[in-house]
C-alpha cells in the first residue's frame, strides 16, 4: 500500500532484466507473446526433465520419482497460489476456479488438455504430454507419474480451493486408453 492513501502500491524499481524484457517484448502482439510464453514454459519444462533424467541416471528411477514428488508438492502448491492471485480467483470457489486454474497452468501452453464437468466433478484428461513424448523419442519407458501426479494435482489443488479432492482415472504406470496419458478426478470433499 502507498502512504499517500490511494490503495495502491508504488511501482516497482526496475532492474536491467524487467529492462531488457520490455523492449525485448515492447510491439509484440498477443499471439507473438503467447508464444513467447509458450517458449519460456519449454525451457521450464525442459531443465525439469534434464533434472529429472540426472537423478535417474545417477540414483535409479524409483529415487528420482520420489525426489519428483518431494519437489512438486512444493512447486504445485507455489504454481497453484501464484495462479489463484494473478487471476483474483477467491480462496473457495471450488470446481469453477480450478477449471479456470488449471487451463493457466504452464502445462496448458505446452500439452493438448481435456478439462470437462460430469455432474459434481471435474475431469482433467492430458491427451498429449511432452515429457512422454520425449521419452519415447528417446527409447525411454514412460514415466511412472502417478505418484507425483497424486502429490502435484492434490497439492495445486488444495491451493485453489482447500476443499478439493482428486482422484486419478489413470496415469502411467497404469493401462491408458488411446489419445490420453492421464486422466484425473476432482471434487469438493472427496465424495
Amino acid at each position: 500500500m502507498s502512504g499517500d492513501g490511494s490503495g495502491t502500491s508504488p511501482p516497482k524499481p526496475s532492474s536491467p532484466a524487467a529492462d531488457a524484457l520490455a523492449r525485448a517484448t515492447a510491439g509484440l502482439s498477443r499471439d507473438d507473446l503467447v508464444r513467447w510464453l509458450g517458449d519460456a514454459s519449454k525451457l521450464w519444462l525442459a531443465h525439469d526433465g534434464l533434472w529429472f533424467r540426472a537423478v535417474e541416471a545417477a540414483y535409479g528411477i524409483e529415487e528420482a520419482v520420489k525426489r519428483d514428488e518431494e519437489a512438486m508438492a512444493s512447486w504445485s502448491a507455489i504454481e497453484g497460489r501464484r495462479i489463484a492471485q494473478r487471476l483474483g480467483l477467491g480462496a473457495s470457489g471450488g470446481l469453477e476456479t480450478l477449471d479456470l486454474a488449471l487451463r493457466a497452468r504452464l502445462y496448458a501452453l505446452l500439452n493438448d488438455q481435456e478439462i470437462s464437468r460430469q455432474g459434481d466433478r471435474l475431469v482433467f484428461t492430458m491427451k498429449t504430454c511432452r515429457v512422454q513424448d520425449a521419452r519415447d523419442r528417446q527409447g525411454l519407458q514412460p514415466f511412472p507419474c502417478r505418484g507425483v501426479g497424486l502429490v502435484e494435482y492434490a497439492e495445486f489443488a488444495r491451493a485453489i480451493d482447500p476443499r478439493l479432492k482428486v482422484t486419478c482415472r489413470h496415469c502411467p504406470p497404469d493401462e491408458r486408453p488411446r489419445g490420453a496419458w492421464c486422466s484425473w478426478e476432482f471434487a469438493l470433499g472427496g465424495d
